[in-house]
């Protein structure tokens, strides 16, 4: 079955505690907690003191995306705080050594994912799938919320799903931008097993019907 994991990036920084709750009790499967530097990425979110108060009132894995210019030099910070899986950038400078990046994360005891934006080929990953245990598809540009869908995304998908299946390797192949009940299906049945929906949950009027409609 799909798991959901609701994007804090979209919720009202002032109400952040009120919506892991929110989220804890709607049946989400992960958190998912968008880092920025307004470097990598155009805007600026929250780093490590936010996650670990993230973990403090929450179990559910917190699913750590990186959109930092230089995720190497903080993968212990945000390990120690509390992330259960630190996805890096393929794009990222610090990530021309990949796989060091990688084995860094997987040092601290932690799941390791790497994103690809959508102008990136997948061919970027081809010989890191059996050391990671996540990819994370981006269907939007990164750096803000409540974007729409980027159609071609499919494609690339269903490409991951692909590779990953002829590997023989059992990575998580999660979507990440403009995800809705309008869209859900298709990206589905491209080959997606993780959903990241921001406002599509965070904003509900019922975040557990959303969240149990993604999922069914």
């Amino acid at each position: 079955m799909v798991k959901i994991a609701p994007s804090l990036l979209t919720a009202d920084f002032a109400y952040i505690g009120d919506t892991v709750k929110m989220l804890d009790e709607s049946g989400a499967d992960w958190i998912h907690c968008d880092v920025m530097d307004n470097v990598f990425v155009p805007n600026m979110s929250f780093g490590q003191p936010m996650i670990q108060a993230i973990r403090r009132i929450t179990s559910k894995p917190l699913d750590v995306h990186l959109m930092l210019i230089d995720p190497m030099k903080y993968i212990r910070e945000f390990a120690d705080s509390g992330a259960d899986l630190i996805t890096v950038h393929a794009e990222s400078p610090s990530s021309v050594h990949l796989q060091r990046v990688i084995a860094s994360i997987k040092q601290c005891g932690k799941k390791a994912g790497v994103a690809i934006n959508p102008g990136t080929h997948p061919d970027a990953i081809e010989f890191v799938y059996e050391d990671i245990d996540l990819v994370l598809v981006m269907s939007v540009n990164p750096g803000y919320g409540a974007q729409s869908f980027i159609p071609q995304t499919l494609r690339k998908i269903e490409y991951v799903a692909d590779r990953a299946a002829r590997l023989g390797v059992p990575v998580e192949i999660e979507v990440d931008g403009g995800v809705n009940l309008e869209n859900y299906r298709s990206i589905r049945d491209a080959g997606a097993t993780v959903l990241v929906a921001g406002h599509a949950v965070v904003d509900a009027e019922d975040p557990a019907g959303v969240i149990e409609a993604l999922r069914s």
